[in-house]
């Protein structure tokens, strides 16, 4: 079951980053360009949770999804002060 859920949300972010690039491709609209690179990096971050708790479970990967998702949440953050300064 957890390994349901966990699919789930990649499964859930991944398509929430393929939806907000693609709609940047055809818009041009720089905050769209900078969510979809944070749920690409959420996408992630949940990918390594499924390795972290199912494939790798005697291996602490901790640190690395918690890297992973300060990137994803720092590429937002950009994103919404550069848009901020135009």
């Amino acid at each position: 079951m957890v390994v349901l859920i966990f699919s789930l949300c990649v499964l859930t972010s991944g398509l929430c980053a393929t939806l907000l690039l693609r709609t940047y491709l055809r818009t041009r609209f720089s905050l769209l360009l900078w969510s979809g690179l944070c749920f690409v990096g959420l996408t992630l971050n949940n990918i390594v949770l499924v390795l972290d708790k199912t494939v790798f479970a005697a291996v602490d990967l901790s640190i690395w999804r918690v890297g992973v998702g300060v990137v994803s949440m720092l590429l937002l953050v950009v994103g919404l002060v550069m848009e901020r300064g135009r």
